[in-house]
């Protein structure tokens, strides 16, 4: 695949999961009460799919090479961990809130990482998405502690980090994968070893 094609397609990607994920969070907010195996279902294929663009995104040119720098090894535990909410939904369903915090924090953490390395680059609105992580984080943290007991409440929390999680994708996406058309591979010119 062409390197250019690859990265429109990674970039492309992360920002329709990144909507998906914020539909998502907004359902969960206005619908707490959703079944949880339909639930389960859609987050599994969800988190499979975002894991792949994860992944394609890791092996792409980014110029840059901040949106996908972790994306290798966090795509397949995005898309193992899918797997296993659709295969095992029943014994994952008391675990769910844990799994989600402790998924969102972990991004929230690398997209912190990122957006400090965004501001060695010169990028002017890295501040952005340094105040997203941040909040996303606390948000995921907040899952992983379930400050409540009634589920109604912790689908409300789910669906509100998940919808910070998806602005904070958004935000990462937009400000820090560009993509020039005239963009060359990296060639080594090996008469110079």
């Amino acid at each position: 695949m062409d390197a250019l094609k690859q990265l429109k397609l990674a970039k492309n990607g992360y920002i329709i999961m990144s909507v998906l994920f914020m539909v998502l969070g907004a359902c969960l907010i206005i619908w707490p009460d959703c079944s949880m195996a339909v639930f389960c279902t859609a987050v599994g294929i969800m988190l499979i799919v975002y894991g792949l663009i994860k992944i394609l995104g890791y092996f792409s040119r980014d110029i840059y090479c901040l949106a996908f720098q972790f994306d290798l090894a966090f795509g397949v535990l995005l898309a193992a961990v899918g797997i296993i909410i659709i295969v095992r939904r029943n014994v994952v369903v008391n675990l769910i809130f844990g799994i989600f915090g402790l998924l969102i924090l972990a991004d929230a953490l690398f997209k912190i990482q990122m957006s400090i390395d965004a501001k060695k680059f010169g990028l002017n609105l890295w501040w952005r998405i340094l105040l997203v992580a941040i909040l996303t984080g606390v948000l995921g943290f907040l899952l992983l502690i379930r400050p409540f007991e009634a589920a109604e409440i912790m689908m409300i929390l789910v669906g509100v980090s998940v919808l910070f999680e998806g602005i904070l994708n958004l935000c990462v996406a937009i400000y820090t994968v560009k993509i020039i058309k005239n963009q060359k591979q990296d060639i080594i010119d090996m008469d110079e070893y």
